[in-house]
């Protein structure tokens, strides 16, 4: 078996960028996954690509912030009720990770992460031929009111402090730059900086295509587990085996299943995240992706219609999408643009579950004492825009060319001790 043999487990957008750099690399690269390539969040997502989003999820306060919106119906945070004894001590240790230094020290990490990775993208999509779906004229994230965005400032100011372009704007900057926004929003950041991609998933098909050309093989094939063997390490669906040197773990909210036998606990969650997307055209348009702040809510001018995405809810992998999520979100998208937003018809639905950590910091890089058993999961909102630099740095520490000091932070490690 060659020593540059690699499995991956796991098709979406990370594991995606990590076949194609591997297999640029020299290395021989099969992927795995339970669906088609960039089926789950690599399709749903909204397409942002925020470089500084360095701000973890947890920031003070998050525990009174969290309270009041869970006592609110179309609150962009809700909870199915069977699900509160499982997801309890997910957010304890969530609420426990939202202390200043630990704030600081999550918010350096993503940063080392993320630097660069708009640059990253743009070469990604020229390589792979659809340079077109990088849109690279800012975001703009508004409030009804002041006291709205000062609630926000300390996550601004840390996002700031790490190089994000920032420019104050008002109700007249607001319509100049999005005129069907709705007049109650009447001020907000408008990041210059920041990027969007108007097809998530058409990108990421893009980049398979390349890889698959390259000569990555792709299998469907859900696999049940991942165990040593002879001569490496061995993914098995129950029927079939993948025997490789290497094993990289990137099945998304899916992962924690697969360490937990290797005696690996991870304290993953599937956080379940829902969009609505106009079928056809509309009426209002929108010119970059629209973040309804108050809402948390994404709007996103996508290559096949106006896409609107976001809402938190935690209730596991096995339940259907919630209708009243999904009626929450249409509430908020009214909010923003009136009923105009999606046309006449009824927007198509998706809810898809993101992987989330409780400190808001993917697990990447080796694992310890498993010398080829490596990790790429957890990214949470951020796995478009860390999937390429993910897949730099990993391929960077398997072939030497890095020495891994960017990826420390965010070992398995810091959950087994």
């Amino acid at each position: 078996m060659s020593e540059r043999s690699v499995v991956i487990v796991g098709a979406g957008i990370v594991g995606i960028c990590i076949a194609f750099h591997l297999k640029r690399a020299g290395y021989s690269v099969t992927l795995l996954d339970m669906d088609d390539p960039a089926r789950r969040c690599s399709f749903g997502n909204a397409g942002a690509l925020s470089e500084h989003s360095v701000a973890p999820l947890a920031m003070p306060g998050i525990l009174r912030s969290a309270v009041s919106m869970l006592l609110r119906p179309s609150s962009p945070l809700s909870v199915q009720t069977s699900y509160w004894l499982k997801v309890g001590p997910w957010l304890w240790r969530f609420a426990m990770s939202a202390g200043r230094k630990q704030v600081m020290r999550a918010a350096s990490s993503l940063h080392g992460l993320l630097d660069g990775s708009i640059e990253h993208h743009v070469a990604m999509a020229r390589e792979v031929g659809c340079l077109d779906l990088i849109r690279r004229n800012g975001q703009l994230h508004v409030y009804p009111n002041d006291r709205m965005r000062q609630a926000d400032a300390e996550s601004w100011c840390l996002k700031k402090r790490f190089g994000l372009r920032m420019e104050l704007v008002g109700r007249a900057e607001i319509r100049d730059l999005e005129p069907a926004l709705n007049e109650s929003y009447t001020v907000g950041w408008y990041l210059p900086g920041e990027a969007w991609v108007s097809d998530p998933y058409g990108y990421a098909r893009c980049i398979v295509d390349s890889a698959t050309q390259m000569g990555v093989t792709f299998e469907r094939a859900a696999v049940r587990s991942i165990s040593t063997g002879k001569s490496g390490w061995v993914a098995s669906d129950g029927i079939r085996d993948w025997t490789a040197r290497h094993l990289i773990v990137a099945a998304g909210s899916w992962s924690k299943e697969l360490l937990k036998p290797l005696g690996l606990s991870v304290p993953l969650e599937a956080q379940r995240g829902y969009h609505l997307q106009a079928k056809s055209g509309t009426e209002a348009s929108v010119n970059r992706v629209v973040v309804l702040a108050d809402r948390k809510v994404f709007i996103t001018p996508t290559k096949h219609g106006v896409r609107a995405a976001g809402t938190v809810e935690f209730g596991g992998l096995v339940k259907p999408s919630n209708p009243a999520r999904l009626d929450a979100l249409s509430s908020h998208v009214r909010a923003g643009f009136g009923k105009a937003l999606f046309g006449v018809e009824e927007p198509a639905t998706w809810m898809g579950h993101r992987p989330c950590l409780p400190d808001s910091m993917p697990v990447i890089g080796p694992v310890p004492d498993r010398p080829g058993l490596w990790c790429a999961f957890g990214h949470g909102h951020l796995g478009l825009t860390g999937s390429v630099n993910t897949a730099r740095h990993l391929t960077g520490m398997m072939t030497g060319h890095m020495d891994g000091h960017v990826l420390a932070p965010f070992s398995i490690q810091r959950f087994l001790a």
